[in-house]
């Protein structure tokens, strides 16, 4: 029995040693040295990797362009920049304009609808096109105030010289690399938006424009940027030399990467070209891999959008958005019982049973009380500019959505008193491309004419004021065969039914802006149609508008 208590005091006492040092360590002052002897050391646990997914370390850029009310395209977008969040990249989503404007699910928002897409998606940096000035540049400064993303533009500026929105804006990725992105907004933006809604507002053209590009350009190479990224509305089409994308490149020195935009083209890369072009309404997303750290391009490709899946969230706004236009717009008013053709490489370079139908609409409802003009009524004619004219329809049912996709600008006819020569000079400016494609191009009523392309343009050496566009030096390649029936005469006074932004001076009609005597009517253009189509057609487009009713000749 005494062993027992011996070997147990022995215990005991051990147990107790063991104890005063775990405590006596445990309530060392912060700083002193440990000095305690640890008997048994527990075995550390494993170092365990923090898991990252396959694009760690990885930026992209993700761009649109051209969207154009294309709402249900924004799921794609959404989708996309997911799948690469969720592969631990680092993406940012941009585009560079025309997204205001298109259709009845942006255009009766006035363009916020697709503000408020962006938003839903998670834009970070945004351009201007020409269609975000269509209503107004202070109903696109109040849309912009509801933004989450970054509004940039460069080359518009107020009367103050001061530039409407920030013309650039510097990115530094989670690796260092420091990104500039400026945006240039197309010059022809004076010429394409009503003059009235855009008035005071300067939109410098050719070498002014490089040169303000350049000054943006050297001031972001000065603040040390790795990459400069230029989100361009210039497009590379022909007729708008010389304010392209490919002018700018070859004028301007340290674009490293052009987004570009305006033409609807589709291209990644372009005769060598670092640049990149979506098409419109979403048919492609842009992808731009750059070096996180150096800010280098390392690929850049295309997606194509009917190959991706939709965010469900995103896609419920759209859907909503969208149900909501079409509840409202969406209810057959009308029928045609013959297709209608608005495409643009059409409707844009000769007469089309379309621009038929509205010119006759315009002056229908001009003539419908002719009470208020100061001529006689076989002095009347109509022009509205195939640019205005924005879809086809396919013969069947017609609703207001359908007429408002056809005429989304919310113009309003409009009445300017011009002499013949007045006239005719209009005629001649408006077909000088052909027979390439213009806006401006007259689809009319009342008018028939020839024009021969065989004789060249000529044009004046000093462009229109505050346009794009030379007016004819003389008049070479329009005929006026005949007003109403009747001769056409130089000195007569002739009222031309037309739209406001023609009337103002829009496209090629700056002969109508100068016109001495004009009013406006207030009447939307889209409601013209529908009561010409309604009252004076009795709500049925029939075989007398199958083909075009040859108004107007073109020699080739």
């Amino acid at each position: 029995m005494r062993h027992f208590y011996q070997k147990l005091f022995v215990i005991l006492l051990i147990a107790l040693i063991a104890l005063t040092g775990l405590t006596a360590k445990g309530c060392k002052e912060k700083g002193e040295a440990d000095t305690t002897e640890t008997v048994v050391a527990a075995t550390p646990a494993p170092a365990v990797e923090e898991a990252h997914g396959e694009y760690y370390g990885r930026f992209f850029i993700l761009h649109s362009n051209d969207v154009h009310g294309a709402l249900e395209g924004y799921a794609k977008m959404a989708a996309l920049k997911k799948s690469y969040l969720e592969k631990d990249a680092e993406v940012i989503v941009i585009d560079n304009g025309d997204y205001t404007q298109g259709n009845p699910y942006v255009s009766i928002s006035k363009g916020f609808s697709a503000v408020e897409m962006m938003n839903a998606v998670g834009y970070d940096f945004v351009g201007l096109g020409n269609h975000e000035f269509d209503f107004g540049y202070p109903q696109l400064a109040e849309n912009m105030k509801k933004a989450n993303f970054k509004v940039l533009c460069a080359n518009v500026f107020h009367p103050d010289g001061t530039t409407i929105f920030e013309p650039y804006a510097i990115y530094e990725t989670k690796q260092g690399a420091k990104i500039g992105i400026f945006d240039l907004e197309t010059p022809e933006s004076q010429t394409k938006v009503n003059p009235a809604l855009i008035k005071g507002l300067k939109f410098p053209a050719d070498q002014a424009m490089y040169d303000v590009a350049q000054k943006v350009v050297d001031e972001l190479k000065a603040k040390g940027v790795d990459l400069v990224l230029c989100i361009a509305h210039l497009g590379i089409n022909d007729e708008s030399r010389p304010n392209t994308s490919l002018d700018l490149l070859a004028n301007v020195k340290g674009i490293d990467f052009l987004i570009d935009g305006h033409s609807h083209s589709v291209f990644s890369g372009y005769e060598g070209l670092p640049m990149q072009q979506t098409g419109t309404k979403f048919e492609n997303i842009g992808v731009i891999e750059l070096d996180s750290k150096t800010g280098a391009v390392i690929d850049y490709h295309l997606e194509k959008c009917e190959n991706l899946p939709d965010d469900p969230e995103v896609k419920a706004l759209s859907d909503k958005i969208m149900g909501e236009i079409d509840s409202v717009y969406g209810a057959k008013f009308a029928e045609t019982k013959v297709d209608l053709i608005g495409e643009k490489a059409i409707v844009r370079g000769q007469e089309t049973n379309l621009g038929d139908l509205v010119s006759d609409a315009m002056l229908w409802s001009i003539l419908s009380d002719p009470s208020a003009l100061a001529v006689p009524v076989e002095n009347v004619v109509a022009i509205t500019n195939g640019g205005g004219i924005r879809a086809s329809l396919k013969a069947g049912d017609l609703s207001m959505k359908d007429i408002n996709t056809v005429l989304p600008f919310g113009n309003t006819l409009t009445v300017i008193y011009v002499t013949g020569v007045e006239l005719r000079e209009a005629l001649e400016a408006s077909t000088f491309s052909l027979p390439g494609i213009l806006g401006g191009y007259p689809q009319t009523a009342g008018i028939n004419m020839t024009i021969n392309t065989k004789k060249e343009y000529a044009k004046r050496a000093e462009t229109y004021p505050e346009s794009t566009y030379y007016g004819p030096a003389t008049i070479r390649r329009v005929k006026i065969n005949s007003i109403n029936g009747k001769p056409w005469t130089p000195f007569s006074v002739y009222a031309v039914v037309t739209n406001n932004f023609l009337a103002a001076g829009g496209d090629t009609y700056y002969a109508f802006k100068a016109a001495t005597s004009q009013f406006d009517t207030s009447i939307p253009l889209d409601e013209v149609v529908m009561n010409y189509i309604t009252q004076a057609l009795g709500g049925v487009v029939d075989e007398r508008y199958a083909e075009p009713q040859g108004r107007t000749r073109i020699i080739k």
